[in-house]
């Protein structure tokens, strides 16, 4: 698993010179990123600095053994730590702001996220379902979670965690059961890749969304509910948005289904043939086993009761909420079958998750 870097090499305090930040600045591993994040003794963020703004500085007459403080740009940017949107991601990429800090209420520095090595930053919480005992898949699955099957160079759940860190996903609860100690000894606390990993563990099958039930309390106010055992190359951020402008409740991934039917199907009224079609083909959507739900409807799931995601779906429905759908228009394999498996290993070199 790849090391994650917060970027806390980028931060200096105000009071240190100038002379000193440029030192720091040459140090800096990523050259791409050479902007300081300025922080006072009390850990606060106060400023940026780049050699831009030192530049500017000397060429007003101040000294390269002035404080920081006189030379940083005061008017800076930054993502709040428990309230940000997406559109506001996207104006910042458009800007071509690299670094970019996000700030607890009191201005301190959570960390430093570099939005050119993220498609965006999703607002949400992430659930994965990885307790299945992957049946279909024996013998594979004898001593090993079909989560952790590898696809390629990594494990089927690894390639989900990471797309979805690519979004900006960072708070993971992973629901484990069947050999859950080996998922647990490979993702550990997810510090390596950036992001916090909690798990679930089921004592008993709870369905395919009982066990979100378990979960005690969110970050955020929506959730993305997942099955482990999908290959897919959906676009988080479209799916986000997508639910946003709907002001849906919960919105269900599809993917289509066709059904060719061989004969010439026939409309019928009161044993009269009013038309019909040659060998026609329906086209279907399924349940492509990713769902986005605001997280204030989560309390609907039993607790500690076997309840599968449609058994939600239908609960909603008959409670009048609004529940919407988007199209997987790219690749989505669910890897469920030895045939399926197979496929995923020579899929993975065409496609890019």
């Amino acid at each position: 698993m790849s090391t994650f870097n917060n970027y806390f090499q980028n931060k200096i305090y105000a009071d240190q010179s100038v002379k000193e930040a440029l030192k720091k600045i040459d140090q800096l591993t990523n050259k791409s990123t050479l902007t300081l994040f300025v922080i006072n003794r009390q850990e606060q963020m106060v400023g940026t600095l780049t050699d831009g703004d030192i530049r500017r500085g000397l060429l007003k007459g101040k000294s390269i053994d002035d404080p920081i403080e006189k030379f940083m740009h005061t008017d800076y940017r930054f993502i709040p730590a428990d309230n940000f949107s997406v559109e506001q991601i996207k104006q910042f990429q458009k800007d071509e702001i690299g670094l970019i800090p996000k700030l607890d209420k009191d201005r301190k520095i959570v960390k430093i996220i570099n939005l050119a090595e993220r498609r965006s930053l999703l607002p949400m919480d992430v659930i994965i379902m990885a307790g299945g005992k992957g049946e279909r898949l024996k013998p594979l699955t004898d001593h090993t979670p079909k989560p952790l099957l590898k696809v390629g160079d990594k494990p089927i759940l690894e390639h989900n965690i990471d797309r979805l860190i690519e979004y900006g996903a960072e708070n993971f609860y992973l629901s484990i059961n069947y050999l859950g100690e080996q998922i647990i000894d490979y993702f550990q606390t997810g510090q390596e890749k950036g992001i916090t990993i909690h798990y679930i563990k089921e004592n008993q099958p709870l369905g395919t969304i009982g066990a979100v039930s378990l979960v005690d309390n969110f970050h955020h106010d929506y959730a993305l509910v997942m099955n482990s055992d999908i290959l897919t190359d959906i676009d988080f951020e479209d799916f986000f948005l997508h639910f946003l402008t709907n002001q849906s409740d919960l919105q269900v991934a599809t993917t289509t289904y066709k059904v060719n039917v061989p004969y010439a199907v026939l409309e019928v009224a009161e044993n009269t043939i009013i038309a019909f079609q040659e060998k026609p083909t329906y086209t279907y959507y399924a349940n492509a086993g990713i769902y986005l739900i605001k997280n204030s409807l989560l309390n609907l799931i039993p607790k500690n009761t076997f309840f599968n995601a449609t058994d939600l779906i239908e609960l909603l429905i008959q409670k009048k909420y609004k529940i919407t759908h988007f199209p997987i228009l790219g690749y989505w394999l669910d890897v469920g079958k030895h045939e399926d498996y197979k496929k995923a290993q020579e899929d993975i070199h065409y496609i890019k998750l």
